[in-house]
């Protein structure tokens, strides 16, 4: 897409509150950047859809992390798709973009191109992971894969792990504007009742899944009819109203929730971006000896590595490669 025909709330997070219902969400838009997301593999498309879903997500989780923050979700199964992970890399400054990039592994000989693709992942878990940085030790909660869907999980994950009543309504697929090609869009909103000092949870077990908590575990009853309205006027919407071609986030915000008296703040800006680097491949290789980077040696007499993310392929001299290089400077 061009930047002529660049639509201004294409790749951005919308954050909102509803004050009259005590909850906040968001609204997230992707385009450009699922594009390159999904362009930097040859993926199927039971795979993309899956990696479109995961990439939504992390955008709208992942604007609330702080400045240089990294958050990772992913998923793990004993189906055909073994692996979908995603990274959301905060600002480095306020103002400036925040970074995204997705990866799958998949066997294509397991895959069933004729079922739905939630199933393809099995049993496994769901996990987020958030990197405070140098000095801080990284936070990681994990729940079982249930529900039907990665949003789905996603929510089980929120009221399991935070007990923070959480929905996602999502919208992802190849959309296509008049006179243009055909292209992934995805687009979504997500609620979560603001956190309260002592959450009322009742009983040992939750009302979901396998007995994990649900939503209306959390909430006492005033809580509930807010958060039930709320769900109730976000179920009214309609998937190209997601995707958003034509509808504003804010628009689509007073359609749904004018009454719920929504305030919005600043945008985030999201785009596609990569942490990998020469310096961090020659880190992770730092682990082995010579004797190791030997193994790894092509017929051309080189070391190389390719970003399962990004599809950056990096060629070393094996000297300077272990931790018995010999040559830093290659």
């Amino acid at each position: 897409m061009s930047l002529g025909t660049q639509i201004a709330w294409d790749d951005t997070v919308l954050p909102f509150q509803l004050d009259a219902s005590d909850i906040r969400g968001r609204v997230a838009r992707l385009d450009g950047v699922l594009e390159q997301v999904l362009s930097q593999h040859d993926y199927p498309p039971m795979i993309e859809g899956l990696v479109a879903e995961m990439a939504l997500l992390t955008a709208l989780i992942g604007q609330t992390i702080k400045l240089r923050w990294k958050l990772s979700l992913q998923v793990r199964g004993s189906g055909a798709a073994r692996l979908i992970a995603t990274d959301y890399y905060g600002p480095t400054e306020d103002g400036q973009p925040a970074r995204i990039r997705a990866y799958a592994s998949y066997d294509a000989d397991q895959l069933d191109h004729t079922a739905d693709p939630f199933p393809q992942i099995g049993q496994g878990y769901f996990a987020i992971l958030i990197d405070q940085g140098k000095g801080m030790a990284p936070y990681q909660g994990i729940t079982p894969i249930a529900g039907g869907s990665l949003s789905s999980c996603a929510e089980t994950y929120f009221a399991q792990s935070e007990q923070l009543p959480t929905r996602f309504s999502l919208s992802f697929g190849q959309s296509q504007l008049p006179g243009e090609a055909s292209r992934w869009r995805a687009g979504g909103v997500m609620l979560q009742h603001m956190p309260k000092a002592s959450p009322h949870v009742i009983g040992e077990g939750g009302s979901g899944e396998d007995g994990l908590l649900d939503a209306a575990d959390i909430l006492d009853a005033d809580e509930g009819e807010n958060w039930t309205r709320a769900n109730t006027l976000l179920d009214t919407v309609e998937e190209i109203e997601l995707i958003g071609p034509t509808v504003a986030p804010t628009d689509l915000l007073v359609r749904l929730f004018h009454e719920e008296k929504p305030r919005v703040f600043d945008p985030q800006a999201i785009t596609f971006g990569c942490s990998c680097s020469v310096e961090k491949v020659k880190q992770s290789l730092s682990i082995y000896s010579a004797k190791d980077i030997s193994t790894m040696v092509t017929d051309e007499g080189t070391v190389t590595a390719d970003c399962q993310f990004c599809g950056a392929h990096y060629i070393f001299n094996p000297d300077e490669l272990g931790f018995e290089a010999k040559d830093a400077s290659a």
